[in-house]
């Protein structure tokens, strides 16, 4: 009885550790997805609109992105774009949320793995389907609000629930970085997290359902175990 509240704990666990790294990896790979700027701004013209050279809108631009990162360590400072006071600790408050993800993404892996581990030898599987279930739940409560409020009315609520202040509203003449990222940026981030977190649960939910876990159980066997190990 023990051992079966164990692996079930186990199980739910793993479960919620495949939701954090569903939606932690989708909102770091968006975020790091540079190619998708690239795209969007030849889209709408970025450069030709606000006057900038593309270059010069690409290197500030990236340092934006850099200075998200993680790993980054030092204050952010636009190559040729000035900043407010304001626009410095709304960008600091973003690199919060923004590491927060990325560490989520870190240690749901390392969490992840070890209980891959453990529920490989116990042949259980299901906690990759209910981790893709799960994973569901943000994108879902997302669009429901978007679909309810609207865009903009969306865009207004995420930034009240998630900052304390109003520095999130940007003045153009004080903090010019606000015009390299238009509200069509944010909305196409959005989406593309949306994206990727419906299709990279889908593909649990389908590839581990019912039908195939007798597969894996086969494939789990002490042979399987040894021959893993041993690659380890």
């Amino acid at each position: 009885m023990q051992h079966k509240k164990t692996t079930s704990f186990i199980s739910v666990a793993a479960a919620v550790f495949v939701a954090a790294l569903v939606i932690s990896a989708s909102v770091t790979a968006t975020l790091f997805d540079r190619a998708a700027y690239g795209r969007l701004q030849d889209k709408l013209d970025l450069p030709e609109s606000i006057g900038i050279g593309e270059a010069e809108l690409l290197e500030n631009y990236n340092a934006l992105i850099d200075y998200n990162s993680v790993f980054f360590r030092g204050p952010l400072s636009f190559p040729t774009f000035p900043m407010s006071e304001a626009g410095r600790i709304h960008f600091e408050e973003v690199k919060v949320i923004f590491s927060f993800f990325q560490v989520i993404l870190i240690v749901s892996v390392v969490l992840l793995a070890l209980c891959v581990f453990l529920l490989i030898r116990r042949k259980r599987f299901r906690f990759l389907a209910f981790g893709g279930i799960l994973s569901l739940v943000i994108p879902s409560i997302v669009v429901l609000i978007m679909a309810i409020a609207g865009w903009d009315r969306f865009f207004v609520i995420f930034h009240e629930a998630f900052f304390s202040n109003d520095f999130w509203v940007f003045d153009a003449r004080t903090d010019p970085v606000i015009l390299i990222l238009p509200d069509a940026f944010f909305l196409d981030c959005l989406v593309r997290i949306v994206i990727g977190i419906v299709i990279s649960s889908v593909l649990l939910i389908i590839c581990f359902n019912a039908k195939t876990f007798d597969f894996f159980k086969k494939i789990s066997n002490k042979n399987f175990l040894k021959i893993l190990t041993f690659c380890i």
